[in-house]
């Protein structure tokens, strides 16, 4: 029994901290856990694919996961990444449809998967969960408007300039930025080959607007990389 209560404790601690979950009383979260169940995913495992129905959400613990698509022609397209305190596959199981697209785990995740209907009744009783939740997904709406507007309107230049910079304010850091992904999952979300990818960050580089060591890359001209991404400045 002792084991459980500090399992729920641990559970609780970390949902507390996830912004869908901020700001409620310790009563509903413990609500929330009752609910909840606890997955282990390895690195490469599908979480679920497109048409599956959407019977409940998840909310990433630790981990990684990519939500894709995948073109006639096996063209993978990444749409979104998510880690930790991220919830993901919310909007297909609110309006009751399958999901649009795939789910895999590109670490060794831990997820919490909440059940549609034990959900959508804790919203019922709980309408500050419910705030919440359009707060999360209002944020996603305006995410995936950038990434279409860039797959759509810009070069891949420009898409590479905008995404550094929402990486930037994302990490809340004007100057350097971590990447947690593989260059091949970042091309893909920009909608290019890794080989591309690696000619832009070079031309990046060469003209001062980044340093990149690994997955550390330096913003040395962020005035000039807000120039690219807003009017698609051609690089020389």
């Amino acid at each position: 029994m002792d084991a459980k209560k500090n399992i729920m404790a641990e559970i609780i601690d970390i949902i507390s901290g996830i912004p869908l979950f901020s700001g409620l009383p310790d009563d509903q979260l413990q609500a929330i856990v009752q609910i909840a169940l606890e997955k282990h995913v390895n690195k490469g495992e599908t979480i679920f694919t497109e048409g599956d129905e959407g019977k409940g959400f998840f909310v990433v613990i630790n981990g990684r996961v990519k939500i894709y698509k995948v073109s006639a022609e096996g063209k993978e397209q990444i749409l979104h990444i998510f880690g930790s305190g991220q919830p993901f596959g919310e909007v297909p199981v609110f309006a009751g449809q399958q999901f649009p697209a795939n789910a895999q785990a590109i670490s060794k995740a831990r997820l919490l998967f909440f059940p549609r209907t034990a959900f959508v009744d804790l919203i019922t009783e709980n309408p500050s969960l419910a705030l919440n939740m359009l707060a999360i997904m209002s944020i996603k709406l305006r995410e995936f408007t950038i990434q279409i507007e860039n797959l759509s309107l810009k070069e891949i230049p420009a898409r590479l300039a905008s995404y550094l910079i929402y990486l930037a304010d994302e990490q809340q850091n004007e100057t350097f930025i971590t990447l947690t992904i593989s260059k091949g999952q970042l091309a893909s979300i920009l909608g290019t080959i890794p080989e591309t990818l690696s000619r832009i960050f070079a031309k990046l580089s060469s003209q001062n607007l980044i340093r990149v060591e690994g997955p550390k890359i330096t913003l040395l001209d962020r005035d000039g990389l807000e120039d690219l991404a807003e009017y698609g400045k051609a690089i020389e």
